[in-house]
């Protein structure tokens, strides 16, 4: 199986730099509307046999264009949906934001029974979205091409482990909205990295302000960004 995973357009949380994970969560920006909207163009070439989103708003609306150009219906499906911040919900200061990425930096190193006050350890996480995904390929050949639109920080730490990348990827791979980790294998059997797309797969000029943008990348800018803004 070939997984496209996306992760969802611009919120409101996203240029704020709030640690926002709870359901439903916010909808998209107007940046995130026209990120959305570039999609299905910039799939053209994909043979997409599956469009699955988390339940959590603004990947069912990011996923809607796509849905729509190639006729296919956006299944919510559970255990897709972003880390969770756990007490650090909704908190921009620096202390909660450096907390939840070290979180996966803990994860990456092996170390899964970590986990942030309130929030899930990673071995519930990876069960979850390896769950996730097994449901996913149940229904499909294993050549089919299925994309799925997820979260930052989720898809990040997942294709970094999943597919036995360095742990520097969650340094030099950010993840900005609507960017793509392509994977190819099946949940059951393990995975590789096919291709890690930064940039909004409609073009780099639909980045925006990424600056506050905590689940895109775990650097110290970023932190340190959200930070001052607090």
């Amino acid at each position: 199986m070939r997984l496209l995973l996306i992760r969802h357009g611009q919120t409101p949380s996203n240029v704020r730099g709030a640690l926002d994970t709870a359901r439903p969560g916010p909808g998209l920006t107007d940046l995130g509307c026209e990120q959305a909207r570039a999609v299905p163009e910039a799939l053209t070439g994909e043979e997409i046999a599956g469009l699955y989103v988390s339940p959590l708003l603004r990947t069912q609306q990011t996923a809607a264009p796509l849905a729509s150009a190639r006729g296919l219906t956006a299944e919510v499906t559970e255990g897709l949906e972003e880390i969770a911040a756990g007490d650090h919900e909704m908190s921009r200061d620096h202390e909660a934001i450096a907390a939840y990425q070290e979180n996966l930096v803990r994860w990456a190193e092996g170390d899964l029974d970590h986990a942030i006050a309130g929030g899930e350890d990673g071995r519930t996480f990876f069960g979850r979205y390896d769950a996730a995904l097994r449901t996913i390929a149940a229904q499909h050949p294993e050549e089919a091409t299925v994309a799925v639109v997820s979260h930052g920080a989720a898809i990040r730490i997942y294709a970094t482990v999943a597919a036995g990348l360095d742990l520097e990827t969650l340094d030099d791979q950010p993840l900005y909205n609507t960017g793509l980790v392509v994977l190819a294998g099946h949940p059951d059997h393990g995975w590789e990295l096919s291709s890690w797309v930064n940039d909004p797969v409609g073009g780099a000029h639909l980045r925006g302000d990424t600056r506050h943008d905590v689940t895109a990348d775990d650097t110290t800018d970023a932190v340190q960004d959200a930070a001052d803004d607090a």
